[in-house]
């Protein structure tokens, strides 16, 4: 289709490149509407695995495909790096930092980011897992960690070093805190000359009364079990009252840390609050079919949109932003043939988490696993989830090496070491 013809389709656009973004744009690929995609990054990330980059299992690129590539082939698409400063609903107007562009229909799918629960002073000592800088800057404080306390002369100071604390005990945090405690055991076992690396301590605080709160009671206690076996603290039931540069006090208890990371809460994109729409805590009460109360030609899907199924909020995971995406998308295109809309009915596929090598848990279709088998199945789901043929080999490849020798191969510290930087307490 060329230019001129598209120009005079109805224009599409949406917001965001991740799963539910994503899923709309490729649900929209052969229609005759004109698309744009906006995002502010140039990739699409595959999000499960990001735990992986920040514990040096994985590179960022294993997991991110560009938007571009992953729809080139879609004519009526344009991809545009830009970043959302807000929206005007009344003007059909997305307004960009540096432009705008006009829409006949809209889906947002701007995600979320983290939530600390009204303490935004703890992020600067506790970093969440959103994006890959966010990965990246998690892996350089770990590895750092290490490297700080080969050097650390007093033990109290070197306990601290070797004190990971993860805030949260959902999927990230139980995936993190298991991949955490498999590297000082294993993977940096022979590195240091000064220190055992497996007496690195990893502390997993969950304010709820089990782990992993959406899959079955017996399968949060065989991830809290197979945590301990490997020797994560696990304390439940515990609310974080402070964060700062010296750790965490939980239940009136100092934790002394250096690293402490979050995986506790998130919060929708700001963007929810420019639509001039009610929220339900920062996210966007929908109506049944994903369009918001009195713009029916906007739609908002995933993390940003609040929605009841059988009396209970749909949680924030990728299948229901990447099934939410299809049904914006098909909406979009009954409307613009006058078809009544269809409402959105989440088919849960079920719920997996890893603990560690050889262990998981699964949910799936009311069937319960844990342990190699559901380990197997975790593994063989997220290859075949991830985008792109390159994408799949490489993780393949790393996993099966990581396997064999228990090596991490993405150890390397990308930006210099603050406890080598000049005037540090440690000199140099």
């Amino acid at each position: 289709m060329s230019p001129p013809s598209l120009a005079r389709l109805p224009h599409v656009v949406i917001i965001g490149g991740g799963f539910g973004g994503l899923a709309a744009a490729r649900e929209l690929g052969r229609a005759a509407v004109r698309v744009t995609l906006v995002d502010r990054r140039n990739h699409h990330l595959f999000q499960p695995l990001l735990y992986q980059v920040a514990t040096a299992g994985l590179s960022g690129p294993d997991i991110a495909a560009p938007i571009r590539r992953v729809l080139r082939r879609q004519r009526n698409t344009t991809v545009l790096l830009a970043e959302v400063a807000s929206i005007d609903p009344e003007g059909k107007r997305v307004v960009l930092r540096d432009g705008e562009l006009t829409y006949d229909h809209l889906i947002v799918a701007a995600g979320a980011g983290n939530f600390y629960f009204g303490h935004d002073e703890w992020a600067a000592h506790a970093p969440g897992l959103k994006s890959i800088e966010d990965a990246l800057e998690i892996r350089r404080r770990v590895l750092c960690a290490f490297e700080a306390a080969e050097r650390e002369e007093d033990p109290e100071r070197r306990r601290a070093r070797l004190t990971f604390v993860v805030v949260g005990g959902g999927p990230t945090g139980v995936e993190l805190a298991g991949a955490l405690a498999e590297i000082g055991k294993h993977t940096l076992a022979r590195d240091f000359r000064n220190f055992d690396p497996s007496d690195a301590r990893v502390v997993l605080i969950e304010g709820a009364p089990r782990l992993l709160g959406g899959m079955a009671a017996e399968l949060s206690e065989a991830a809290r079990k197979g945590l301990v076996d490997r020797g994560v603290e696990v304390r439940l039931e515990s609310r974080v009252e402070t964060i700062d540069e010296h750790g965490v006090v939980v239940g009136g208890e100092r934790i002394v840390a250096d690293t402490v990371l979050w995986a506790a809460g998130v919060a929708a994109s700001p963007l929810a609050g420019s639509l001039g729409v009610p929220l339900e805590r920062g996210r966007v009460l929908v109506e049944p079919d994903l369009s918001i109360p009195g713009h029916p030609e906007v739609y908002v899907i995933g993390d940003m949109a609040a929605l009841k199924q059988d009396g209970a909020w749909l949680p924030g995971v990728a299948q229901v932003a990447i099934q939410g995406g299809r049904v914006a998308a098909r909406n979009v295109l009954r409307r613009l043939s006058g078809a009544t809309t269809e409402p959105f009915r989440y088919r849960d596929k079920g719920s997996m988490a890893t603990i560690g090598r050889s262990a998981a848990v699964a949910e799936i279709g009311g069937l319960k696993s844990k342990g190699f088998f559901a380990w197997v199945v975790w593994w063989l789901v997220h290859i075949v989830a991830l985008i792109g043929f390159r994408n799949r080999v490489m993780v393949m490849l790393e996993w099966f090496w990581a396997y064999i020798s228990w090596q991490r191969s993405a150890r390397v510290i990308v930006d210099r070491p603050p406890a080598l930087t000049a005037g540090s307490d440690d000199g140099a």
